[in-house]
């Protein structure tokens, strides 16, 4: 792995113990300039990552507690008439920061939900006709309890679609918690020394995009995609917005060892987290698992022909 991006980890692992393989996920999918949704139960750690994440690069933070009585205006701002100069000022809300945290999106109604699919998919959101551009990088993080808890509603197709990637934290090992437990009774710090700049940040995410695919490479994403497409075991098949995401995410993390190609084993290494969430949508019982990507991959060579 990159020597800093290494430092990266270990700043973030001083926060989330244990939890490795989630936070190279979680970085991969900020280099690849997507969305996290991170699916948990409360108490998690869900919260903890995003601040971490948001002081190991430097970025501006805001966080949205998602409730059933949130308005799209409580998010993305609004336009106050100012008596003095005799015209309307545009109020931003708290979307307008570099990281944002929407925390228990699913607690929202799907109205509030989906305000936020321009402001992802484009990167800005329109006010009363008036076209307002967010910051650079923009990153959410999504954080969302299981469908089976009360007061929650089910993301729909075209929400979790925005989202690159979902991981999911769980419980911590034996080992880990009990060097939580034996940590202290105090406040995790999350405020930690930013190991990455914003700008050099923005330089790695434009790196990524040079990150050579051979051809032999994108064949397998194909062959991955289209047996989602062919097989009735998958009755949300992946679309061409998963194969790209599949391919960007593979990049970044290829990028993130220090690579300027992809290998099978990049793919590989991303496939569950970009898919699963795609493949299963509202059929999410057990958030949890990773059936149907796992299956997927172990019915596709990837050096067949």
């Amino acid at each position: 792995m990159r020597s800093d991006f290494q430092a990266v980890i270990d700043a973030l692992g001083t926060q989330v113990i244990g939890k490795t393989q989630q936070l190279k996920l979680a970085v991969t999918c900020l280099l690849a300039n997507g969305h996290l949704l991170i699916e948990d139960l409360p108490g998690m750690g869900k919260t903890t990552l995003s601040h971490a994440l948001a002081s190991v690069f430097g970025l501006d933070f805001s966080r949205i507690q998602f409730t059933s009585d949130l308005l799209p205006s409580d998010m993305l701002g609004v336009n106050i008439f100012d008596s003095h100069q005799k015209q309307f000022q545009f109020r931003p809300g708290p979307v307008f920061n570099q990281l944002v945290l929407a925390d228990e999106i699913n607690r929202a109604s799907p109205k509030t939900q989906s305000a936020l699919l321009e402001a992802m998919e484009e990167q800005q959101v329109s006010i009363d006709g008036t076209t307002h551009q967010l910051p650079s990088p923009f990153f959410v993080i999504g954080t969302q309890n299981p469908g089976y808890q009360s007061g929650t509603y089910p993301l729909p197709e075209s929400q979790l679609d925005r989202f690159l990637m979902r991981i999911s934290l769980g419980y911590p090992g034996w080992e880990a918690e009990r060097a939580m437990l034996k940590s202290g009774s105090e406040r995790v710090k999350t405020s930690l020394d930013t190991h990455i700049p914003t700008n050099v940040l923005l330089e790695h995410q434009s790196a990524v995009n040079d990150v050579h695919c051979s051809d032999s490479v994108i064949s397998y994403i194909l062959r991955l995609v289209v047996h989602s497409r062919e097989d009735a075991g998958y009755p949300n098949p992946l679309s061409p917005r998963a194969s790209k995401a599949i391919l960007q995410a593979a990049r970044a993390w290829a990028f993130l060892h220090d690579r300027d190609y992809v290998v099978p084993e990049d793919v590989q290494a991303v496939f569950t987290a970009v898919t699963e969430h795609r493949l299963r949508a509202q059929q999410d019982s057990h958030f949890e698992d990773d059936v149907l990507s796992q299956r997927l991959l172990d019915s596709v060579d990837p050096l067949a022909a």
